[in-house]
């Protein structure tokens, strides 16, 4: 097996990081290609490598619009990127050896409990199936749902392929979209008053982001919430929270922005939809760049917080930032640990949400200073692409297709970084495989 050769110093954590890199260029040489683009031209290789990064990162930030630029058959390149992405290369790679009755050894399947973000490698198999019939059937669904609109606009062969193409986008979280037939970098704002369009992409973004482990758990538990584990019980909750939150906020902010004129009802699907997309989709309904301040701020935190761990989302993840909030509350208490559904979270949990969480603004801060030093833009411009891509969103106030070279590197980076993980990135370069640890005296230090 190929994992046999791994030695030394190439770790899992490295072998995954790479993989996804070995993606990314061998679909940047692909899209970089004639055959890929409309023209039937040459793509310049950064901003295949550009595209071929956004879309194996589940991101949907693009330098050129995907429609109008590249052909049926870069399109369906990018669809498989994105399919990869979402779903990891190391399932998709195992569900193939599982398909041709190969072996999957032990180093294969401690690969896939790290690649789909499992703590334990027993029934590992079993979980990777149970998430490519869950992956399939969400999107299987959706498609069906979606093709019943863009069948009657498109005709039925080209409906069915946007409603697959759209419904794999939504997700993968991708943001991906094809609406550029009718005018470019649109996306979804055509159907800014369809619930048949917007509701079925916003619950395929929000099954997504959920997490495939917290669908497991509540198989296993027979769909009582009172036996499923504390992971499962916080993304259940924190999800809840900021969809209500998000909502009924957006709603109030907007009413005299992109909301006004519109029938409750419409405002409520609008509100609902910007409300979910953020949280690492990348799709949007209403113009960005006529958004009020709030829900542009509003976005940029949900872009940061983002989705939940094991799912196809990116971001800071919704437990980090619970953990996060629930130790400030123990810090008011004065308690002497965090306890959450009378479960206490432990120490180790709580450093690595910091340390998470800190890394994530510490890059924010670099890259935004680094994009208003290279390019003639706002803060909030440069912040919003900034926190886009590092949260695997792929939101853009317009900025991403008129980058220099500097700035799109710095955006490859960052939506490298999302998907793969910051920590798992550090880890790429730092990580040790034998080593001990010395303890040091212990001195405190005056914070706050």
């Amino acid at each position: 097996m190929i994992l046999d050769r791994i030695k030394g110093k190439f770790t899992y954590t490295r072998f995954i990081g790479f993989g996804f890199i070995a993606i990314i260029l061998i679909g940047a040489i692909l899209l970089s290609c004639p055959f890929s683009s409309r023209e039937g031209e040459w793509t310049p290789f950064v901003d295949s490598l550009f595209t071929s990064t956004s879309a194996t990162c589940v991101t949907g930030l693009v330098v050129y619009d995907t429609y109008t630029h590249w052909s049926t058959v870069g399109q369906v390149i990018i669809l498989l990127m994105i399919q990869v992405g979402g779903i990891g290369f190391m399932t998709v790679a195992s569900l193939v050896s599982m398909a041709l009755k190969k072996q999957i050894g032990i180093k294969e399947r401690h690969l896939l409990m790290q690649s789909a973000g499992n703590t334990e490698m027993g029934g590992i198999l079993g979980l990777i199936k149970r998430m490519a019939l869950l992956t399939f059937t969400f999107e299987g669904a959706g498609a069906l749902v979606l093709s019943f609109t863009f069948c009657k606009e498109m005709g039925f062969f080209r409906g069915v392929y946007n409603a697959v193409f759209h419904s794999v986008s939504a997700f993968c979280n991708a943001g991906f979209d094809l609406m550029g037939r009718y005018e470019q970098f649109s996306s979804l704002t055509r159907y800014y008053d369809s619930w048949a369009v917007l509701l079925p992409i916003a619950l395929l973004i929000i099954f997504g982001a959920t997490g495939f482990l917290v669908y497991n758990d509540l198989w296993t538990a027979k769909f009582n919430v009172k036996k499923v584990h504390l992971h499962t019980k916080i993304v259940l909750v924190v999800t809840a929270f900021l969809l209500v939150f998000g909502t009924i906020l957006i709603l109030i902010m907007e009413k005299n922005y992109t909301l006004k004129g519109l029938p409750l009802d419409k405002q409520i699907l609008l509100s609902f939809f910007q409300a979910v997309t953020p949280r690492t989709a990348g799709f949007n309904a209403v113009d960005l760049g006529q958004m009020s301040e709030g829900s542009s701020f509003l976005t940029i935190v949900y872009m940061f917080i983002g989705g939940n761990p094991g799912g196809t989302a990116g971001g800071v993840k919704t437990t980090t930032v619970f953990v996060l909030v629930m130790a400030v509350v123990a810090v008011i208490r004065h308690s002497n640990g965090v306890n959450v559904f009378k479960r206490r979270i432990d120490e180790s949990t709580l450093r690595q949400a910091g340390a998470i969480a800190t890394v994530y603004m510490l890059m924010f801060s670099v890259a935004t200073i680094s994009l208003l030093i290279i390019e003639p833009i706002s803060i909030k411009e440069a912040l919003f692409e900034v926190v886009s891509a590092g949260g695997t969103v792929g939101l853009s106030l317009g900025l991403t297709p008129s980058l220099q070279v500097a700035s799109k590197i710095i955006i490859m980076l960052l939506m490298y970084s999302g998907r793969v993980g910051i920590l798992s990135l550090i880890f790429m370069f730092a990580e040790k495989i034998h080593g001990t640890e010395t303890n040091r005296p212990t001195e405190k230090i005056l914070i706050g």
